[in-house]
Parts: C-alpha cells; sequence; structure tokens
C-alpha cells in the first residue's frame, strides 16, 4: 500500500452517530495507512431544535458513553504504535454558548474542533433542495454570517481547530467562487482567520470535499492563500464517516498544501499544540 507522507488524521466519526463502522474498525483502518496520530472527533450533541431531517442524535445519545469507553480501548491497543486521540467535533451555535461550554467541558477531550453546520436552527448542509430557491444574493448573506460565526466562534477560546472553514459552499459553490474572489469577501474571511490565529487554533485542511465533488479540499485556495499570509497552523482531516474514508486523499492534501508553502502540520495533546512536518 503506497502510504501518504501525512500520518495524522484529527477527523472522524463512528457508527454512534451517522458513520457506518465502529471506533476499533476506524482505529484498525488507521493504523492499516500508517497513521502515526488519529484522533476520533465524534460529533456534539445539541440542544433541542438544532436538528436535521432524519436526525442522529437519540443514536448519539444512547451511545456517546460507549464511545468514550471504546476510543480509551483503542488508545490502550496501540499505545507506542500509533497515538489515538479522544476529541470532540462541536457544533458551535451562537446562540447557545453555555451549552457549548458544558459540552466540551464533560469529558478531558485532547482537543476539541467547532464546527460550523447551522444558521439559526437550519442545518445548512443537508440538503441542496434547500439552496435551490435562494438568489445569489441570499446566499450572500448566508457566507457573510458564516464568516461572523466563523470569528465568533474563535473568540470563545473554547477550541482548538475550525473544520471545514468553507463547509458553506456545498451546495452552492458556483455563487461562492464568485463571491470570494471579490476584496470584501477576502476582507471577512482574513478577519476570521485572524480571529482563529489569535485564538491559537489551527485551521482544517480537509479531504471531505474532495469525496463529495468539490474538485477541491476545504478550504480551497483563495482561503488556503489568506491562511499562508497569516502563517495559519493547519491540520488534516479527513472526516471520516466510513473506515475507507479514513485518510482519503491524503496525498493530495499532501501536495496541495505545499503549494502554499506549508511543510508541517499540528495536532494537539492536552489541547497543547504539536508540531509534526509531512514531505
Amino acid at each position: 500500500m503506497l502510504l501518504s507522507p501525512v500520518t495524522v488524521d484529527l477527523h472522524s466519526h463512528s457508527l454512534h452517530s451517522h458513520a457506518k463502522d465502529t471506533v476499533a474498525a476506524m482505529a484498525a483502518s488507521a493504523f492499516a495507512k500508517g497513521m502515526q496520530v488519529f484522533g476520533f472527533s465524534e460529533h456534539s450533541l445539541r440542544p433541542k431544535g438544532y436538528c436535521y431531517p432524519n436526525d442522529y442524535q437519540a443514536r448519539l445519545e444512547a451511545g456517546f458513553p460507549s464511545y468514550i469507553a471504546e476510543v480509551a480501548v483503542e488508545k490502550e491497543r496501540y499505545a507506542g504504535r500509533m497515538d489515538v486521540l479522544l476529541a470532540l467535533e462541536m457544533d458551535y451555535m451562537p446562540d447557545e454558548e453555555p451549552y457549548v461550554r458544558e459540552a466540551i467541558a464533560a469529558h478531558p477531550y485532547e482537543y476539541v474542533i467547532g464546527g460550523l453546520h447551522f444558521q439559526g436552527l437550519w442545518g445548512f448542509d443537508h440538503s441542496i433542495a434547500d439552496w435551490d430557491s435562494l438568489s445569489d444574493a441570499a446566499c450572500v448573506d448566508i457566507f457573510i454570517r458564516y464568516y461572523k460565526d466563523l470569528a465568533r466562534m474563535a473568540e470563545t477560546g473554547l477550541f482548538q481547530i475550525a473544520a471545514h472553514p468553507d463547509l458553506v459552499k456545498l451546495f452552492r459553490k458556483q455563487t461562492f467562487d464568485v463571491w470570494i474572489a471579490t476584496p470584501d469577501a477576502q476582507e471577512r474571511v482574513r478577519e476570521a482567520l485572524t480571529a482563529i490565529k489569535k485564538a491559537g487554533m489551527a485551521m482544517e485542511v480537509s479531504s471531505a470535499a474532495l469525496r463529495k465533488g468539490l474538485g477541491e479540499p476545504y478550504p480551497g485556495p483563495v482561503i488556503m492563500d489568506i491562511a499562508r499570509n497569516l502563517d495559519m497552523p493547519i491540520t488534516f482531516g479527513s472526516d471520516s464517516h466510513s473506515v475507507n474514508d479514513v485518510a482519503y486523499g491524503f496525498d493530495i492534501l499532501a501536495e496541495y498544501a505545499h503549494r502554499f508553502g506549508y511543510t508541517r502540520s499540528v495536532f494537539f495533546r492536552n489541547k497543547e499544540i504539536c508540531f509534526r512536518p509531512f514531505a
């Protein structure tokens, strides 16, 4: 098997939420693919009202104690061979900060990934149909709010990683590409990334967008260039939802990050930043 120069995957899920495979199977896949650091970052529970159609929250609530215990088992199983890290992808909801703080404090996570998936009570990454009726101007308003929320998320000081920092492009990429090319958009993104860096966070470079047919990682090249100019630390994540997704496209991510001058990524132990080069 040809192994990627990237040996750290910090974003993964399990069948305790809406993924397909067990914690043990995901860890075994990571080890087989040459990962030296593998982070389990299961989704967070959310307050009432923040839900998708056909949501997984009931299953996650029932299985979350098992998730915590199973990650501990895998950490022991791979001790000395692969670092297995307990983490969380926490939905950031600006109106629910006390809930967010309580959820993060509930377990000794090595790091917390901040994910923006909601505008108000709307899970905007659920369905293309939600976007089809929106005008370009309405989409731009959503993009602007998204980056304001990203900055607010960083300013809480609760997170170590900003997940897929242009997820909002998922269902209207053409509209997003036109917007992100403008000076105003780039300044809004720069403000958000500056807040992320000031908070001691890293920006995720994710292969999930490649799996979803967007033709580029999260984030796209304009945002990568802004991040590099800010000397923003980066992490690598597959956002894996099955064993096949683990470390997906990491050879592509390595080449992509190199294009912008990156030669190392970061991970977190006990919320302290650690650096790892990739060739």
